[in-house]
């Protein structure tokens, strides 16, 4: 009786049906437009009040040129300098893109850091506290009160975030380091191998930092549920998101392409016109409000969008830590 029950447990065991990448996604954004759209009026007072002041800052600093200000300026010779002291070719494009693109971020990241560590975590507090009530529709957003319960935990992650993608950087520039004084000390310098491991470190950085992204911004929506701070929701976040980092990028492809179309829209319609005629009249103003809400507005879908995921993780994580018991059981019998 044993054995048989044994065969027939081991025949029989209970595996979930596998998640491709893209059906999860797409199965992911729909209920997030479907969440969206349920409480749509609260879910826009939240972009207009507390992610207006974040996205129109952070149009700003992608407009506004580092090169212009000194500091910034006496940074990027420095960076160049310490990157032909470690053997970089830092006279290659790769460099001297990856060099301003630095120099960008920091920028942003400093002119919107007063923003983001205020407005923008206060809306995603409220935000995720919409979502966990979904499906039930709500007439008011939540009180301010039951954001600021979660603050003090969202800004630890926060700064907590900031490190890891800070050592997330120093490790791929190491490591770009030892690839590319390995190639001087073999002797090669031609051009052709110089730009392959160029395209090399690109696609690596560019696939660690997004990998990095993806685990934080999980990492927060982990520490507004949860209510916890510091390393352990990236921890969790690393084990919610254990063999689903492909539909994690999915997910996060699609905000980002909006959020690049949208500053590309306000450098075009705002910017641009301001450039060239240094004066900005009524219709220009509401132009760039207009879009500052559109891109809160996806700020805010991109956090639901966050969300689902969470749920979607949590809830196949806790059918599996449910069922390892009872197979464990099982098997004793």
């Amino acid at each position: 009786m044993a054995a048989l029950l044994h065969s027939n447990t081991s025949q029989t065991p209970f595996n979930p049906p596998p998640f491709h990448s893209m059906g999860l996604a797409i199965k992911i954004i729909r209920r997030s437009i479907n969440a969206l759209f349920h409480n749509y009026h609260v879910f826009t007072a939240t972009a207009a009040i507390l992610v207006l002041p974040v996205s129109a800052s952070a149009l700003l600093s992608q407009t506004l040129a580092p090169s212009s200000f000194p500091a910034l300026q006496n940074l990027s010779s420095r960076l160049r300098l310490l990157f032909e002291a470690a053997g970089f070719p830092a006279s290659s494009e790769f460099f001297m893109l990856l060099n301003a693109k630095i120099i960008q971020t920091i920028f942003s990241f400093t002119f919107t850091l007063p923003f983001s560590l205020t407005f923008l975590l206060l809306a995603k507090a409220s935000v995720v506290h919409m979502v966990h009530c979904f499906p039930r529709r709500i007439i008011t957003p939540p009180p301010l009160s039951s954001s600021l319960r979660v603050y003090l935990a969202l800004l630890q992650t926060h700064v907590f975030n900031s490190f890891i993608i800070l050592s997330a950087n120093a490790a791929v520039l190491s490591v770009l380091f030892l690839a590319f004084n390995i190639i001087d000390a073999l002797g090669i310098s031609s051009s052709n191998a110089i730009f392959a491991f160029s395209v090399a470190g690109v696609i690596l950085y560019s696939v660690v930092l997004a990998n990095v992204m993806v685990v934080c911004n999980l990492a927060t929506i982990v520490s507004a549920v949860e209510n916890c701070s510091g390393y352990l929701p990236a921890l969790k976040a690393c084990v919610l998101i254990s063999g689903k980092a492909a539909s994690a990028m999915t997910l996060a492809m699609p905000a980002n392409l909006s959020m690049a179309a949208i500053e590309a829209l306000f450098q075009y319609r705002v910017m641009k016109p301001y450039q060239i005629s240094h004066r900005l009249d009524v219709s220009s103003i509401g132009e760039a409000f207009s879009i500052s809400y559109i891109y809160s507005m996806l700020i805010v879908l991109d956090i639901i969008i966050s969300c689902m995921f969470y749920r979607s993780c949590k809830s196949e994580y806790d059918c599996q830590t449910e069922l390892e018991p009872d197979d464990k059981g099982a098997l004793q019998v």
